[in-house]
């Protein structure tokens, strides 16, 4: 067993897709007004196929600019990036973020048995990790009543005065 927690802990479940089929402006409209920045794209059977990042969006603009105009009836499935680094269900906090680490990617679909099962996002990640930190400081009792201190000179903005 790990002693790090499952990214099931930590995933969001709660999506929002898109079909390949979806115009690009809708799914532009639907990620500003989640306040997302990217979103897994599921074919009619509901498998992952894809992925559309702000940045697949923003290729929108400069191909219009390239091509003189910004084409009309783009399809999601135009611009979504089909290279989807994926991680399993039963994998820990630390995968993801060894994942993230190592590839750049900003989220992950978490896949079960095939599955779309939710996605973890380096947000996700630090969230654990906040939830990970020790929320005792331990003092000796050797030196109780005479822990050590900061000296004023060594202390900054951002030196708790305890």
């Amino acid at each position: 067993m790990s002693k790090f927690p499952p990214v099931t802990q930590y995933m969001t479940t709660r999506l929002v897709t898109f079909r390949p089929d979806t115009f690009l402006w809708e799914a532009i409209d639907a990620m500003l007004k989640k306040k997302i920045s990217g979103a897994p794209v599921l074919n009619e059977k509901g498998e992952l196929i894809g992925m559309l990042s702000e940045v697949d969006c923003l290729r929108l603009l400069v191909d219009g600019l390239y091509n003189n105009e910004p084409r009309q009836m783009l399809n999601v499935g135009d611009y979504m990036s089909t290279n989807i680094q994926t991680i399993s269900s039963n994998s820990s906090i630390f995968d993801a973020a060894n994942a993230f680490i190592n590839h750049g990617f900003k989220r992950l679909p978490v896949v079960e048995n095939g599955k779309l099962v939710g996605q973890i996002s380096r947000v996700d990640v630090l969230k654990a990790v906040q939830e990970m930190r020790p929320k005792i400081k331990h003092v000796p009792d050797t030196w109780r009543g005479r822990e050590p201190v900061l000296p004023e000179y060594k202390k900054t903005r951002h030196t708790k005065n305890s």
